[in-house]
């Protein structure tokens, strides 16, 4: 049975990188395979230079955070500057890309609804450590 309430640290996320090339990777939070819940919510922790491949999503809505570092998300023909406390929301079929523009990393939570199988896309990934830089972002936790 899983609990009304779940708490987590840094310590209890695992962290994955889907690809080998890929210049992101993502501190897994909250998934429906490990929480029972109908999203996933991440870390999502890009490179200097870093940026995601194009993608869409069928039916999700996805939700990004910046928790430290800028960017640029590029949006359907829209090109959007992302800082620091900014929040982006894309639409579900709406191609997009989030690339680091900054001289440090960029952190997003990022949180789709509904998952779409990207917790298990991420989960089936190869296992990534956090380094002193995404323990000091994310709160020393780890």
């Amino acid at each position: 049975m899983i609990p009304a309430a779940i708490k987590k640290t840094l310590r209890d996320c695992p962290a994955y990188r889907i690809s080998p090339a890929d210049t992101n990777y993502f501190a897994l939070v909250f998934d429906g395979m490990g929480d029972g819940c109908p999203f996933v919510a991440v870390v999502e922790i890009f490179a200097v230079g870093g940026r995601t491949p194009p993608n869409a999503h069928h039916a999700a809505h996805e939700m990004f955070f910046v928790l430290a570092g800028e960017g640029v998300a590029l949006c359907d023909g829209q090109r959007l500057p992302i800082t620091r406390g900014d929040a982006l929301m894309v639409k579900p079929g709406a191609e997009h890309v989030v690339e680091n523009t900054g001289a440090d990393k960029l952190y997003c939570l990022t949180i789709m609804v509904p998952d779409e199988a990207f917790a298990a896309l991420i989960r089936a990934g190869t296992p990534v450590v956090l380094d002193e830089a995404d323990r000091r972002v994310l709160g020393g936790l780890a």
